[in-house]
């Protein structure tokens, strides 16, 4: 990986370090009881000091918050000689889908990590649902030990009842119910005798807690739904608060880390994981939850449900669309996945919601590329310049590096002709102060080429230039000695009017105008910028590959990417970022 940066020491290296030095995990067997995590290791000489997850729920594209926290959990694994597992967090069965099981697979392997070892023998890839016969158990036994009831309060009843920040909550009428009747209604709940939000199995804390999540939190609920693995075996599923700390201890993971949001849950985590292992369900050391704040960029919106709205509501071309936060979406856009973790490395880890300028992710992709991407010209809003002292048929080969940070890449060459396309903004008719570029009676010079003086201009009858006029001044052209014989303060950029190749360019701005645009009050949709593409038919210099995924700084333009559905025939090229930041 070119120019990577030294990692940056944060609370979680601390946090791991001292883990490592003090031998937390030397008697640490690396499964449950016995632990799916074992049975796909057979044989495997299990060579992690540490273990961490990555455990999203497959409801939905990855963003890039999920690349955050990607990064640093496959990262932190990677570095302290662990693994990290990719943990599909599926125990809601109506929103989840096996589509969305394969693009996360596809993200997280193109932002550069990877679940299995075929050379090791292990393939960490798992679901919460394979547990879910585990966490039937441990519920019957928590039940079974006066930790858990059958409450057949209404949803709405539960809430009324829950309390507030500042009241105690009120105890179910069922909070006492015999053990063996909750016994019984579970197993009956599991055979799907009852309707869906008729009954739930929560568990018996501490209805006068401070913390509202440990207020007899709901570990249970009815749902006739199909799985997208289980199918129609069962009507109840667990709860997400539930379900994660088990399939942490069942995996054996040492380190589990989340975003601030989950700190209010930590107490159920070590509540639930502390009576399982009294209960002798589960192995000492067990895992341990920390949290890191979460990413938070200024302009987009990473709230799936949001996300989804745009989708459906045709505000945006799908879940990659290049104006979308998704990997999938950036991915289209032309960010790459070493501009991803450049961008994650230097925001660091910390315990304070920040909220992060876009440029700053701008800045990681200009940053990767500016070393390694060819150059090329585009005009991408052109007029016609005509060279009038060159004869018509005219045609001199130019030259130009492919990558002045590479010489032994080579040059690419291109034809001056008489008529050239420059884009509209390098000529005014009436220059304001510090213009260097075409104006009647100024000299630029045409980058690669000559030295030209502007003799005129030509307006149709709505009054719009539409041929700039200029000669050429011979014995100037760059890289031979009479190239500095003229000094000019301009440079401009051009193609061939018969040799350019034509394209259909996307020019994509923040799809909101407002910095916060879902905070508050306030809709969202309210603040989508009608201008967030732009659409041009450009100009691009001959001999440039536009087959799919090529990516080009176009110079003095900015970093564009050749679409998906981009040809040689049909061109269909995205800016990825402009060559500056250009956000005020």
């Amino acid at each position: 990986m070119h120019h990577s940066e030294t990692p940056v020491s944060n609370f979680l290296r601390t946090i791991i370090e001292n883990d490592l030095s003090a031998d937390r995990f030397e008697g640490k067997r690396w499964a449950g009881v016995p632990g799916p995590a074992a049975v796909q290791e057979k044989g495997a000489k299990d060579p992690a000091r540490i273990r961490t997850r990555f455990p999203p729920e497959p409801n939905g594209y990855l963003h890039i918050g999920h690349a955050k926290s990607i990064i640093i959990n496959f990262g932190l694994a990677r570095d302290y000689g662990g693994l990290c597992h990719l943990r599909f967090d599926d125990t809601n069965p109506e929103k989840e889908d096996q589509e969305y099981v394969d693009t996360i697979q596809d993200s997280v392997k193109w932002l550069g990590f990877d679940w299995e070892n075929k050379d090791k023998n292990y393939c960490n890839l798992y679901f919460a649902s394979d547990y879910f016969e585990y966490m039937y158990e441990f519920a019957i036994a928590l039940i079974k030990n006066g930790d858990a009831y059958i409450d057949q309060q209404s949803p709405e009843e539960m809430r009324q009842t829950r309390g507030t920040l500042t009241e105690p909550g009120i105890d179910s009428p069922w909070r006492n119910r015999p053990i063996e009747e909750s016994l019984t209604l579970f197993q009956e709940m599991r055979e799907g005798k009852h309707p869906n939000g008729s009954m739930a199995l929560r568990a018996k804390i501490n209805m006068q807690s401070p913390n509202i999540n440990m207020r007899d939190p709901v570990i249970y609920r009815i749902r006739h739904a199909s799985h997208h693995r289980t199918g129609d075996k069962w009507s109840i599923y667990p709860m997400y608060t539930y379900a994660h700390p088990i399939e942490d201890a069942l995996e054996g993971i040492t380190h589990s880390f989340c975003t601030l949001e989950f700190e209010d849950q930590r107490p159920f985590y070590d509540w639930l994981l502390a009576k399982l292992s009294e209960l002798g369900l589960l192995r000492h050391p067990l895992p341990h939850q920390y949290e890191f704040s979460r990413l938070n960029i200024k302009h987009i919106v990473t709230s799936k449900r949001k996300l989804l709205q745009l989708v459906n509501e045709g505000f945006v071309n799908g879940w990659d669309d290049p104006r979308m936060p998704t990997i999938v979406g950036l991915r289209r856009r032309g960010y790459t996945p070493a501009s991803l973790r450049l961008f994650v490395e230097r925001l660091g880890v910390s315990k304070s919601d920040s909220h992060i300028d876009y440029s700053v992710l701008e800045q990681a992709l200009r940053d990767d590329l500016d070393p390694i991407a060819p150059r090329a010209v585009a005009v991408l809003d052109p007029i016609k310049l005509v060279i009038t002292n060159l004869p018509e048929d005219y045609e001199e080969a130019c030259f130009a590096p492919i990558n002045p940070h590479q010489p032994e890449a080579g040059r690419r060459e291109f034809p001056l002709t008489r008529e050239l396309w420059i884009e509209r903004d390098d000529f005014r008719e009436d220059p304001p102060k510090k213009y260097f570029r075409l104006f009647p009676g100024n000299t630029v010079r045409l980058k690669y080429a000559y030295v030209v003086r502007c003799t005129g201009f030509v307006k149709n009858e709505q009054g719009k230039v539409t041929e700039v006029h200029v000669e050429y001044i011979p014995d100037t052209k760059s890289g031979t000695p009479g190239s500095d014989s003229v000094k000019v303060k301009g440079n401009i950029t051009w193609v061939s009017t018969k040799y350019a190749v034509p394209a259909t360019v996307n020019l994509y701005d923040r799809l909101f105008t407002d910095p916060a645009p879902d905070s508050g009050d306030k809709n969202f949709l309210d603040y989508l910028n009608p201008n967030s593409l732009t659409q041009v038919q450009a100009w691009l210099e001959p001999g440039i590959d536009t087959t799919a995924g090529h990516q080009w700084q176009f110079e003095r333009l900015g970093y564009f990417i050749a679409d998906p559905d981009s040809t040689k025939e049909k061109p269909i090229i995205n800016r990825s970022v402009t060559l500056r930041d250009s956000w005020v």
